[in-house]
């Protein structure tokens, strides 16, 4: 018998071992199909968070730099948060001065109860000027968007995110010319944008910056200020006049100033140790998957103990018998693993309708061939095991 003639034996010997009990199969496969599964999942989801934060970023334009207090995005939104700037209008007036500079957006963030009658949801409050929209290059649904003047005159006019509008009004573009309450606060809805996919910006309530002035932003100071340039090659030199400017007032560790490409490379950064310390979790549960065909196979080997005997008595070598029970924990295992990536899959497929998870290569790999890998080690033991049985002892064992 050939190697190749030798492996589909042992390949239809194992299957028809398997077909004996098929319910201690399929929980014997569950262990290594969960944990599959879970490192598959982990891996998408890690993905899908990197393109969807990488997404939200490029949105903004190539060309775009932003300001922020201490130690930049680490500090998270809001001003001194960690000891860090509070960044006023005497700074958006300093940077303004700088050439080559197309926009200077003073942006205010926080979270918010909207209500419109006797509506309320949860929304994001964006204060900036009018500049906003041209820089991250927003459509208008409906109505229009507020101007410099309305700017200047603390005008309460309000721009509405797609989803807020839908969830507020029966049909998005009814909320033109209506009214919504913001902390108290009366806001007349001048314009609705279209939807982009972004949350925060499909939640935002985007209002002149001047206008939050007093209960809604009382210290009058902004959580970061977005610059942007014409073109790619006037990016270091407006970051450089930009950080001159700052250092005149603020001390260099008290804001940050970073570009499109370094915020990406820090994503990618991070995310590269996210992914594995969530594979690191995720590969627990293949290890108890492994220790879970350990046992069934040891379990297996003392009730075979009797056909093992008339093998060996027969003429089966060892080898014979340890290819014999390696195949099945192998076949185990990668039976559980397959069905884990095809579930895995399927969950991924349905998820990307609604977020950008993805299903990469090296998930597949690692599903298959880690699951076989888990098989052969832990089927070494109770294989061995088998294979070492005395044949006289083993045709008597009862």
């Amino acid at each position: 018998m050939n190697r190749l003639d030798n492996v589909a034996h042992l390949l239809t010997s194992a299957v028809a071992d398997f077909r004996r009990d098929k319910i201690r199969t399929a929980l014997t496969s569950l262990g290594i199909m969960v944990g599959v599964l879970s490192v598959v999942m982990l891996i998408a989801l890690g993905l899908g968070l990197k393109n969807y934060i990488q997404k939200q970023f490029q949105n903004l334009g190539a060309n775009l730099i932003l300001v922020l207090p201490g130690q930049g995005l680490s500090g998270g939104p809001g001003p001194g948060l960690v000891g860090g700037a509070e960044f006023d209008e005497k700074d958006v007036t300093s940077l303004k001065r700088i050439e080559g500079l197309q926009y200077v957006v003073p942006a205010v963030f926080k979270s918010v109860a909207v209500e419109a009658g006797t509506t309320e949801k949860t929304g994001y409050l964006l204060g900036v000027n009018e500049e906003y929209f041209d820089l991250i290059g927003t459509k208008v649904l409906a109505g229009e968007y507020f101007s410099r003047t309305e700017v200047g005159n603390r005008s309460k006019v309000v721009v509405l995110g797609f989803n807020l509008a839908d969830q507020l009004f029966d049909d998005p573009a009814d909320a033109v010319g209506r009214t919504i309450r913001v902390q108290g606060i009366r806001l007349r809805v001048l314009g609705v944008n279209e939807k982009t996919g972004d949350n925060e910006q499909d939640r935002a309530v985007i209002m002149p910056y001047t206008t939050t002035y007093g209960s809604l932003n009382p210290n009058k100071t902004f959580w970061s200020i977005y610059l942007g340039v014409p073109t790619e090659e006037a990016v270091t030199k407006v970051k450089e006049e930009a950080e001159q400017v700052l250092l005149r007032r603020y001390k260099a560790d008290e804001f940050e100033i970073t570009e499109q490409a370094e915020i990406l490379s820090t994503i990618n950064q991070i995310f590269g140790v996210i992914n594995l310390v969530l594979v690191a979790i995720g590969s627990i549960s293949l290890v108890v998957g492994g220790i879970g065909i350990m046992n069934i196979m040891y379990a297996t080997v003392t009730e075979r103990t009797k056909e093992i005997g008339i093998r060996r008595a027969i003429g089966a070598t060892k080898r014979d018998i340890l290819s014999q029970f390696l195949t099945e924990s192998v076949v185990l295992s990668a039976l559980g693993g397959v069905v884990g990536l095809l579930l895995a899959t399927v969950i991924i497929l349905i998820v990307r309708i609604w977020f950008p998870v993805a299903l990469n290569f090296m998930a597949v790999v690692m599903a298959i061939g880690v699951s076989s890998a888990i098989g052969i080690f832990f089927g070494v033991f109770p294989a061995k095991k088998a294979a070492d049985l005395s044949p006289i002892d083993a045709i008597r064992y009862e």
